[in-house]
């Protein structure tokens, strides 16, 4: 569990003390914009396009009933509404509000900006190398997307 005589350590700590890196850096990021960083999630996964109840509990790994309080809070603070499911009379989408899309669109950028300051002190082809193997693991394991790609531009960029 210690540190190899050469300094790496293993990939297991390797995988979970990154984890608790990115997650440091999100939930302070979220915090500063006045989120919870549940709320910055659904915030971030709602920026490629509206979902059901049941499709974002599947992407953010939430129990209904918790999903429900998630989106109840930030449908109060005006960021989120339920729309009607074009598709099912008895199901509703939830969707990002004007207000909602820009206090994304901030939180994203500088969400962003901060993760890739940890990587900083990687080369380009070191960068390039983490990325390909951290992306293999999340294809493997068939993580949902629930942040877009950083190069993607803003959501007018997109053309949203």
């Amino acid at each position: 569990m210690a540190k190899d005589d050469d300094g790496r350590i293993g990939i297991v700590a390797a995988l979970v003390r990154s984890t608790f890196l990115v997650n440091a850096v999100y939930a302070d990021s979220a915090r500063e914009y006045g989120l919870t960083s549940q709320q910055g999630q659904l915030l971030c996964v709602l920026m490629a396009q509206p979902y059901g109840m049941g499709e974002l509990g599947a992407m953010l790994k939430l129990a209904k009933s918790s999903l429900t309080g998630l989106v109840d809070r930030t449908e109060r603070n005006g960021l989120v509404e339920r729309r009607p499911d074009p598709q099912d009379s008895r199901a509703v989408r939830v969707a990002l509000t004007p207000r909602g899309g820009e206090l994304a669109e901030e939180f994203y950028t500088e969400t962003c900006r901060r993760v890739e300051r940890l990587a900083e002190g990687l080369t380009a082809a070191e960068r390039d190398t983490l990325a390909g193997l951290l992306g293999g693991v999340v294809r493997d394991n068939e993580v949902p997307v629930v942040f877009l790609e950083s190069d993607r531009g803003t959501a007018a960029e997109r053309g949203r």
